[in-house]
């Protein structure tokens, strides 16, 4: 199809040429003898305007008819500066209508009032918005960026498997049945990791992918069953090395795509995360961090708090400063019933107004908790104090959440920064309450700490990782460890997560073979694409920044998957379903 140029690079200096243009019809205006199209390509969009002479050819173009024009690059007399294109208009001479198009179930435009179900089943017409659109092209453009800049560092993108062997140590695996081996499976990746380690002990020593990852697991606004990852891994390196490529990579996408420079990557343990703001994962533009007030109340007589105290769990508060007129007893029941989901028993308040402290326990608490409490915070006129009192992790976690509902619902989130947090040692091993034992707590291949080796089989719950996450502005944008190059030290923690050495055979023999004939040391990350193009775009909607994504429930509207197969496909694979 002959074009001469993009709609949306035409400008003042085009000014008398002669243009061949496509697209789509944006809009159409009637105004008396003259009839104005803005012709949208991905470019952009262009004014049309066709004079009497013209109008029996367009009488029947609507919105979305497919054209071809000719014309002639004309200065606009009524500007309009919202436009790129604004100062120019097209003289149309000839047109040609390629296509026609029925009216459309959703607005083609940036604001629609669509509902997002009814956008994601014709996300075809969708992708022409320009916020769907442009966050598309910012992906590609992100992806190119780190090709290029992996590339001059020595990585080589190499793919791996996507059919390949499940090990069920994670979330759980999508299945695909063998039509050639029936009763057996391959299993989509949830990530390269065993392929990328595999590379390593290949001698490759710099490697990436922009990889298609698979995880049949419970969705949200930032999760996706198939999403992409940015797979680094490097042999012979320690956490600062990766750290270091992956911190020099974050500076040159936001220098590139948001033009800003990055401050310093902050680093916190996961211990200090957790005690400071109740999250692996929290937001760090803006302060209201926890306060452990369990010494406060180590001689109180308020029972609950005592009990709590004695099965050694925690106190923890937050001070709203100047917050107490901001919160009616309604709106505190409400934020009580917000920690109640993240499974606290209860959240007590007190009020300081005119010197004294008053709220839901201010007559169980002593005077002289009152004064340590005023002393502790630097209690001022109107401050409000939020408790919770419970197991420490829930204490911690119940908390962390109500901070950054808060943070959001007041306003004290500077939207202009960009906060990165390196989070680290994380805990080597978390207890599984339904099989009453330790699991990996990242994936079985994270190094321990080389000080907590000795405790893998006799203290697991104080055993401690070489694995990170990257943070930013409470999303985890990344996750990577140093991996295990040692055979008895891998051994070691297949034995403590109750793996008996048939079972790490059969799941992952393939994989520990290889490890006899020369594991360099190796570590890696592996960072969301999907993650870091919504923050870069500005939306908190991962399907905003996929193509074609898929709903809460994992469902694709659009083509209707998952769906049934015939009966001939199921005995291929020798599969029979229960009714």
């Amino acid at each position: 199809m002959k074009r001469t140029h993009q709609n949306g690079e035409l400008r003042l200096s085009h000014a008398n040429e002669k243009v061949t243009l496509v697209g789509w019809v944006a809009k159409r205006r009637n105004l008396g003898s003259l009839v104005f199209i803005d012709l949208r390509d991905r470019s952009g969009i262009v004014q049309l305007v066709f004079d009497e002479t013209m109008e029996e050819s367009v009488k029947d173009v609507r919105n979305e008819y497919v054209l071809q024009v000719e014309g002639i690059v004309s200065e606009r007399k009524d500007k309009n500066p919202k436009l790129a294109t604004g100062e120019i208009e097209i003289k149309v001479e000839s047109i040609k209508i390629i296509n026609t198009a029925e009216t459309t179930p959703i607005i083609v435009a940036d604001e629609t009032d669509a509902l997002e179900d009814t956008r994601l089943k014709y996300r075809y017409l969708d992708i022409r918005r320009n916020q769907i659109k442009n966050n598309l092209i910012l992906r590609h453009e992100v992806c190119l960026l780190v090709r290029n800049f992996l590339s001059k560092l020595g990585f080589v993108e190499i793919e791996t498997p996507i059919l390949c062997k499940s090990t069920p140590e994670g979330a759980r695996d999508y299945l695909v049945p063998s039509r050639i081996s029936n009763g057996k499976f391959y299993a989509l990746p949830q990530s390269p990791q065993l392929y990328k380690q595999l590379l390593m002990v290949g001698g490759m020593e710099r490697y990436f992918q922009i990889a298609r990852c698979f995880r049949d697991e419970d969705l949200r606004a930032d999760r996706q069953p198939e999403f992409t990852q940015i797979d680094i891994e490097m042999s012979f390196v320690d956490e600062e090395d990766v750290w270091s490529v992956v911190e020099s990579l974050m500076r040159e996408i936001f220098t590139q795509v948001k033009g800003v420079n990055l401050p310093e990557f902050k680093r916190l343990t996961y211990v200090e995360c957790m005690s400071r703001y109740g999250s692996d994962k929290p937001d760090t533009r803006f302060g209201l961090e926890l306060n452990d007030v369990t010494e406060v109340f180590k001689n109180t007589s308020f029972e609950i708090f005592k009990n709590i105290i004695d099965a050694k769990g925690i106190i923890n508060a937050i001070c709203l400063k100047n917050g107490g007129d901001k919160f009616s007893r309604k709106d505190l029941d409400k934020l009580q019933d917000y920690a109640k989901v993240y499974g606290a028993k209860a959240l007590s308040y007190l009020k300081y107004s005119n010197q004294e402290l008053s709220g839901s326990i201010a007559k169980v608490v002593s005077d002289d908790e009152k004064a340590e409490l005023i002393r502790k915070f630097e209690l001022a006129e109107n401050d409000l104090l939020l408790f919770i009192a419970d197991k420490k992790k829930v204490a911690q976690t119940a908390l962390g959440a109500l901070r950054t509902k808060l943070g959001h619902d007041l306003g004290l989130i500077d939207e202009s920064l960009y906060n990165f947090l390196w989070v680290t040692n994380f805990p080597m091993f978390e207890y599984n309450e339904e099989e009453n034992r330790y699991v990996a707590a990242h994936h079985p291949f994270t190094s321990p700490n080389l000080e907590d080796v000795d405790k893998l089989m006799s203290n697991q719950e104080n055993c401690y990782s070489r694995a990170y996450d990257l943070v930013l502005n409470g999303y985890e944008l990344l996750s990577g460890s140093i991996r295990i190059h040692d055979q008895k030290v891998q051994a070691k923690v297949f034995e403590a997560i109750g793996m008996s050495q048939e079972e790490a055979k059969d799941k992952f023999g393939w994989f520990i073979e290889a490890f006899k004939y020369g594991t360099p040391p190796h570590g890696g990350v592996g960072i969301g694409l999907e993650r870091l193009i919504m923050i870069l775009s500005g939306t908190d909607n991962i399907r905003d920044v996929v193509a074609f994504p898929k709903t809460a429930s994992a469902s694709d509207l659009m083509s209707e998957a998952p769906n049934s197969v015939d009966e001939k496909q199921l005995k291929e694979l020798g599969i029979k379903l229960n009714k």
